[in-house]
């Protein structure tokens, strides 16, 4: 089952559990999958698995920036509600990488090219990117090459 169909079960699953969290949620997600198939070409175009993960980490990444907005202009609990969507969320991303994982990695990949300096800093996150493929987010990525480089 792909992640889109996964989601649609999901989807008809909360209707009829009458969870309205989950539903909201999830209607959302499917929106925001929608709307990426209608950029990629036609809006019968469907998405591959890859394609519909960065869908819903760019659905967490909102989340997580309204949580800080909220937390900065004293709304608790409107940011309370966003981190139970990014729960509902969380479902559909694969594992997180450890970081023990993430330090080998980016150690392995730095001794395949040879880098030794902050300058070939590109070319390294070029290089990890299929290697990590979600399982960690850009910016830990980047914190842990320049911590090995440095």
């Amino acid at each position: 089952m792909t992640l889109p169909e996964r989601i649609d079960s999901d989807l008809k699953d909360a209707m009829r559990a009458r969870d309205a969290n989950k539903l909201g949620v999830l209607r959302m997600l499917k929106s925001a999958l929608k709307n990426a198939a209608i950029e990629k070409g036609a809006s019968a175009a469907i998405l591959e698995d890859a394609e519909a993960t960065q869908v819903v980490r760019k659905q967490v990444k909102q989340r997580q920036d309204s949580i800080e907005s909220f937390e900065k202009g004293g709304r608790p609990e409107l940011a309370e509600k966003e981190r139970a969507e990014i729960a509902v969320l969380q479902q559909y991303l694969p594992a997180a990488m450890s970081s023990e994982e993430l330090s080998r990695l980016v150690r392995e990949t730095i001794a395949e090219l040879g880098a030794t300096s902050k300058a070939q800093m590109g070319a390294i996150m070029k290089a990890l990117g299929p290697k990590v493929a979600g399982r960690a987010d850009g910016r830990s990525v980047s914190q842990e090459v320049e911590r090995q480089l440095a």
